[in-house]
């Protein structure tokens, strides 16, 4: 008879099932605890920077580029005005104090010289005459008052005589009044003229006085005139190369246009532009370096100029102690430009990822070396060389510093 096969419930079919489903249980709740959902970008490592953080001495400095230029600099400036009549010497000549560089004519101002001179004689004229007339009415008074002089002996002698007799009632008393009075009115005219002849001789004074003053006034207009007529011949102020004459023989020059330079070649300075950004932390007597043929030399600020044009200011400095041999004028060199005591750091070099992330973050290469993951740090100050670690990094760890441009905000990179 037949007998009833029972099916078990564990069929190796069933097994498989529930253990293939068992597997991709684990493996996705594996995923889903552990695994690494960061978003990831592939890079080729052979086409990034990578750099070491080191620990060593930060310098603060800045690298400008500095002009060299005299250490004193005369400007020629025409001090009158005119057309040029001759031209002694070119630019770049070399000259000595008191060489003639430039020779103006202007003929109103020879002209005003000969008009003054000819006034000075007319007051000088004046003077004399003046003075000459004043003698001759000296004598002319003194005259004058010897004959009134005279006139009053005599009106006087007879009026004392004729006083006598008047009382002996020989002569009458009217003749002896009309000599009275003329006797009086002589006395009194010669008071009168003595007074006057003081008031002409006092008034006198004072128109020689005022002759004398005017003379002298012109005297010395005149000669400033003729201090301006030697200007027309435009001389080197000291000893130096004459760096540049923007002036040609029939061109006209006015009063105070710069028509040159002199150049003092007993010494040189240095002119650097600085970033505005730095104008806090630049003064007088800060130090730099200068190469020059395989020599290092230093410098000192001596002067800030507090303008800022172009977000950028200048500074002069000069040499501590010997110039180098063979600079010229206008040559240009970087400079090193110190800006407060080195000191002991974490170092990341320089690079393009900054730009990209204004020091707050950096991708830091895992120490298998297979990818770099994005990591948020702190920055101090910044050299042309390196940037100061203050925190987030540890000496040893390699950071990505070439550009970031193309990861986008990728959280890891992998090689």
């Amino acid at each position: 008879m037949d007998r009833k096969i029972e099916k078990k419930y564990w069929s190796k079919k069933r097994i498989a099932l529930i253990s293939g489903g068992a597997v991709v249980a684990m493996l996705l709740l594996y995923n889903l605890i552990f695994a690494d959902h960061r978003s990831k970008l592939n890079v080729e490592k052979d086409k990034i920077t990578i750099s070491t953080v080191s620990k060593g001495t930060f310098d603060q400095y800045i690298a400008v580029t500095a002009v060299v230029l005299p250490l004193k600099t005369i400007r020629l400036d025409a001090i009158v005005g005119g057309y040029v009549s001759q031209k002694y010497l070119e630019g770049g000549s070399m000259v000595k104090k008191g060489d003639s560089i430039l020779r103006l004519e202007n003929q109103n101002l020879m002209m005003d010289f000969v008009n003054h001179e000819t006034e000075i004689y007319r007051l000088i004229n004046e003077l004399q005459n003046t003075r000459q007339t004043l003698k001759q009415n000296r004598f002319t008074m003194q005259q004058t008052v010897a004959n009134l002089d005279f006139q009053i002996e005599q009106a006087k002698d007879l009026y004392d005589r004729t006083k006598q007799l008047v009382d002996e009632k020989i002569v009458s008393r009217q003749e002896f009044i009309k000599n009275k009075l003329d006797y009086e009115r002589l006395v009194k005219q010669r008071q009168i003229e003595v007074e006057s002849q003081r008031f002409q001789e006092d008034n006198a004074k004072i128109q020689i006085d005022r002759l004398e003053s005017t003379i002298l006034r012109t005297q010395r207009n005149l000669q400033m005139m003729k201090d301006n007529l030697s200007n027309l011949v435009l001389r080197a102020p000291i000893d130096g190369q004459l760096s540049s004459v923007d002036a040609e023989v029939g061109g006209s020059i006015t009063a105070g246009q710069n028509i040159g330079q002199i150049d003092d070649l007993d010494g040189f300075k240095m002119r650097a532009e600085v970033d505005e950004h730095y104008i806090s932390r630049v003064f007088p007597g800060l130090k730099s370096t200068f190469e020059f043929n395989n020599k290092t030399y230093v410098l000192s600020i001596i002067k800030v100029y507090p303008e800022v044009k172009n977000g950028r200011f200048n500074v002069d400095m000069k040499f501590e102690k010997e110039m180098p041999e063979g600079i010229r004028r206008g040559q240009s060199s970087p400079i090193r430009l110190e800006l407060g005591k080195s000191s002991s750091a974490l170092l990341l070099p320089v690079g393009g990822f900054f730009s990209d992330t204004g020091g707050n973050w950096v991708y830091v290469v895992d120490k298998a070396g297979n990818r770099a993951v994005k990591r948020n740090i702190s920055l101090g100050q910044k050299n042309p060389q390196y940037f100061e670690i203050l925190e987030g990094l540890q000496e040893g760890e390699q950071v990505i510093t070439s550009s970031y441009e193309n990861f986008g905000d990728k959280e890891v990179l992998v090689f």
